[in-house]
């Protein structure tokens, strides 16, 4: 459908029916809930809907519009929208919870959440349709599995994906209202004076690489950002954190602990490839780079991730074991660690 308005031709991109027994809710909500950040976010929800591009039963609305039950929400672009075929691929996946509603999953280093620009195969996204293909009830439930959160391509550990739409909207929604429990554990440079902090800074691209995040403490840029952390190792140079994320921006961990002086160790991108804090011998130096071969990227892992089921409203843990490549790297520094202080 396309749509001609003040001589400006608009293209349909989105059409949600609201359930009948919905009960009233912002319009921007949503929308965002159920479409989930990877396909609009809340900026390009409010762009739209200030430019009278998202209608309600044929009419414009604003994004403080109240939505009713039966309500047909349509969003239109000034530009055609693509459709890219993806592509099932038989790639190994370690599930560790599976039911009608959701699956779990380790996702491991080096793998790309969904395609993108870039990356059009070989992503978790491409491997689940071949999972769900073998599925009895997925073929009627959904036409690809929903994403509900992402992890960087190079971070490792547990995602939940929804396999029906009625998931996808329960899961999304707790994510949204920050009810679910995420929590990472990191290995970053440098000593911490507390055994537990908070880091707040809102989170947007950096003005000159538009690859990576920058932190604008006065708010004026980015989007509001917390992270809550709790030393639970230390080794001198290095501590090992957990990290409880009380909102999701994109490399929030990793651009947050760069912003307080402890980028996380071997993360190329925010500067925790090379020694930044140690001895100058070179005998120390070498034992650095071999923890970098053996780790070859961030030392960020999602560790543990807890929500309410959205059928049965059971609340669920799940945890994944830290893969061999940051276990290597965290036994090395506690046998350095301890080895330092019998020699002192």
């Amino acid at each position: 459908m396309t749509v001609d308005t003040e001589n400006l031709e608009l293209f349909e991109h989105h059409r949600l029916q609201v359930e009948p027994g919905a009960d009233p809710e912002r319009i921007d909500k949503y929308i965002f809930i159920r479409l989930g950040k990877d396909k609009m976010s809340r900026t390009k929800i409010k762009e739209a809907a200030q430019a009278g591009r998202v209608l309600v039963n044929e009419k414009p609305v604003k994004q403080n519009y109240k939505i009713r039950p039966n309500d047909l929400i349509v969003v239109m672009q000034p530009y055609p929208r693509v459709n890219k075929e993806l592509i099932a691929q038989d790639i190994p996946l370690d599930i560790l919870y599976e039911d009608d509603d959701l699956i779990i999953v380790n996702k491991e280093a080096g793998m790309v959440v969904h395609p993108s620009v870039g990356h059009h195969s070989g992503t978790l996204i491409n491997a689940l349709l071949h999972h769900f293909k073998n599925l009895p009830a997925a073929k009627d439930s959904i036409e690809r599995p929903g994403l509900v959160h992402r992890i960087d391509k190079n971070t490792s550990g547990i995602l939940v994906i929804a396999k029906t739409e009625h998931a996808m909207t329960h899961l999304a929604a707790q994510f949204f209202d920050r009810s679910s429990d995420r929590r990472y554990h990191a290995l970053v440079w440098g000593d911490f004076a507390e055994d537990e902090g908070t880091i707040v800074g809102h989170v947007g691209r950096n003005k000159r690489n538009r690859k990576v995040m920058d932190v604008y403490e006065d708010g004026t840029e980015g989007k509001h950002a917390v992270t809550h952390y709790k030393v639970l190792e230390r080794f001198g140079y290095l501590t090992l954190v957990e990290c409880k994320l009380e909102t999701g921006r994109t490399h929030q961990i990793r651009v947050h602990f760069k912003h307080i002086g402890h980028p996380l160790f071997s993360d190329p991108e925010y500067g925790g490839d090379i020694v930044l804090k140690g001895q100058s011998f070179t005998k120390y130096k070498q034992f650095v780079q071999n923890c970098f071969k053996i780790l070859p990227r961030q030392a960020l892992h999602a560790k543990t991730l807890a929500f309410k089921h959205p059928t049965t409203g059971e609340w669920m843990e799940f945890n994944s074991e830290i893969p061999d490549d940051l276990t290597q790297v965290i036994e090395k520094w506690r046998a350095y660690t301890k080895q330092r202080l019998t020699k002192g």
